[in-house]
């Protein structure tokens, strides 16, 4: 069965890949951009299937339009993938109150203004199915990542309280936790102004590291991260979270463990009871 999606973040990297494998596999896609003419080929090779729209997920009036635009287009939309965010590179000291407001606008308000506006459709066809592309690093706290973490972790809550909220009106929800792939994320990092050589030990490690990602020659590509959308979008029951990449198993795997056991020697301490 054809489904209409709305991706954001497609200018590059997962969504680019996404919207290029929606667009061959006969679905109908709308692809957005803050510079839609990246993606001039793809309109151009999928005319019947892609079009495109200019979307800052900041943006309000251009988060309805994007909506418009699919209903216009399609007639409405079955799947929407949040999926635009950028990195903010900082320590929580080093983090700004502008440059975190400016990360949780992008990865957590964004999402959600624009999945708010697809809703009223959804609650009228009686379906539809919200991706929220997160991060391992939604759950595994890396140093320098402070306002990143927070943001992925914030909208992995935000999206959990939809999937209850929603369901019984026939909304699905799932959290994509991606590892590590070769985007434009290292590219793009916004580095906090002030930085602070107390925290160098910890956090210059993750800067290179993230900086080297992409020359990585064990990096996932983006085309597993379409593979794993496409196929997810097949099932009839759609897990709510999904880790994606190989390397996402043992940084996960050892979170939850260490949260486990944490949580095993308090209850078993009797902390939980000192209220």
């Amino acid at each position: 069965m054809t489904k209409r999606w709305l991706v954001t973040g497609c200018s590059s990297g997962l969504g680019q890949a996404l919207v290029a494998r929606l667009a061959a596999e006969g679905e109908q896609v709308v692809a957005t951009a803050r510079q839609p003419e990246a993606l001039a080929d793809l309109s151009a090779r999928y005319p019947g299937n892609l079009v495109t729209a200019a979307l800052d997920v900041r943006n309000p009036a251009q988060c309805a339009a994007a909506v418009e635009r699919a209903v216009g287009a399609f007639g409405g939309v079955d799947v929407l993938v949040n999926n635009a965010a950028y990195g903010q590179f900082g320590t929580f000291e080093e983090v700004s109150d502008a440059e975190l407001a400016g990360q949780f606008e992008t990865n957590l308000f964004g999402p959600w203004r624009l999945t708010r506006a697809v809703l009223p459709l959804w609650r009228a066809q009686g379906a539809g199915h919200a991706i929220f592309v997160s991060s391992v690093a939604g759950t595994v706290p890396f140093p320098g990542l402070a306002a990143y973490n927070a943001s992925k972790s914030a909208l992995e809550g935000a999206a959990e309280t939809l999937a209850a909220e929603a369901g019984h009106v026939g909304v699905k929800v799932t959290i994509l936790q991606p590892g590590g792939f070769a985007t434009g994320y290292s590219a793009n990092l916004a580095i906090a102004e002030t930085r602070i050589a107390d925290y160098t030990p910890v956090s210059d490690g993750m800067l290179g590291a993230l900086r080297a990602m992409n020359s990585n020659a064990e990096i996932n590509p983006p085309e597993l991260f379409a593979d794993v959308v496409w196929r997810l979008s097949r099932l009839e029951t759609p897990p709510l979270r999904l880790p994606v990449g190989p390397d996402t198993e043992a940084f996960l795997e050892a979170s939850y463990d260490a949260r486990r056991s944490e949580y095993d020697q308090v209850v078993k301490a009797g902390h939980h009871r000192l209220a």
